[in-house]
C-alpha cells in the first residue's frame, strides 16, 4: 500500500466563511486518500475587537479546538493549501504573519518542491479575490514550490468563475457557503492531491 499524500490546510477566518471552506477542502482531500491536517493561523486581533462583532466571536468559539499551525506542519506536508479572506486585495495579516515565520524552513530549502494552492472569500463579487490569491502565490514562487491552481479543469469551475482557487462571495455574512463553492472546493482538493501524488512519485523515481 502506498503512503498517503500529506496535506496541510492552513487558514485564517474571522467570521467563519473561510473556516467553512477549509473544512470542505480538508474533507474532500481525505475522501481521495490524503492524510490531512486542518490548521488555523493564530489570531492577532485584540479580544475586545473580536467580542464587538457577534459573528467573529461565534467563529472564534466554534473553532477553538482547531490547532494553530506551526512551521513543523508545513515541513510535514507534501502539499499546503492556504486560505484567507481578502483584505484590500491581499491576504489577512494573521496568515501573512504565519507565512513570515517560515523563513527558517525556506533557508534550509525545506519549502521547495512541495505543492501549494490557495482559496479566498470577499464581501463582494471580485472584491479582491483574484489579487489576493495571486499575492499569496508570489510567496510560493519564492519558496520554490509548485503552484497548483484549479484552473478551468472541471465544469464546476465555470460556475464559481475563479481559475486561481476556490472563492466565495459572502455578502457580509448574508451568503453562506453554497453548493457552487463546495464543488469548487472539491475540484481544488482533488486536483492538489492528484498532482502531488504524481509529483512525489516522479521525484522518488528520479
Amino acid at each position: 500500500m502506498s503512503t498517503p499524500i500529506k496535506v496541510a490546510v492552513v487558514y485564517y477566518s474571522s467570521t467563519g466563511t473561510i473556516a467553512e471552506v477549509s473544512k470542505q477542502i480538508a474533507q474532500y482531500a481525505e475522501k481521495v486518500g490524503a492524510e490531512v491536517r486542518l490548521l488555523k493561523a493564530a489570531e492577532l486581533a485584540p479580544r475586545s475587537a473580536i467580542e464587538a462583532n457577534a459573528a467573529w466571536a461565534a467563529n472564534a468559539a466554534a473553532t477553538a479546538d482547531v490547532p494553530e499551525a506551526t512551521p513543523g506542519d508545513i515541513e510535514w506536508a507534501d502539499a499546503v493549501i492556504f486560505g484567507s479572506p481578502t483584505r484590500f486585495g491581499n491576504i489577512a495579516s494573521q496568515l501573512k504573519q504565519f507565512i513570515d515565520t517560515l523563513g527558517g524552513l525556506w533557508a534550509q530549502g525545506k519549502l521547495a518542491d512541495k505543492v501549494y494552492s490557495g482559496f479566498t472569500s470577499s464581501a463582494t463579487t471580485h472584491g479582491g479575490q483574484e489579487s489576493t490569491l495571486l499575492a499569496l502565490y508570489t510567496s510560493f514562487h519564492h519558496f520554490g514550490g509548485v503552484v497548483v491552481a484549479p484552473g478551468y479543469t472541471d465544469p464546476a469551475k465555470f460556475a464559481d468563475g475563479n481559475p486561481y482557487g476556490t472563492s466565495h462571495v459572502d455578502a457580509q455574512g448574508n451568503n453562506p457557503v453554497d453548493q457552487t463553492t463546495r464543488e469548487a472546493a472539491r475540484v481544488q482538493a482533488e486536483r492538489v492531491v492528484r498532482i502531488t501524488t504524481a509529483l512525489k512519485a516522479g521525484l522518488a523515481a528520479s
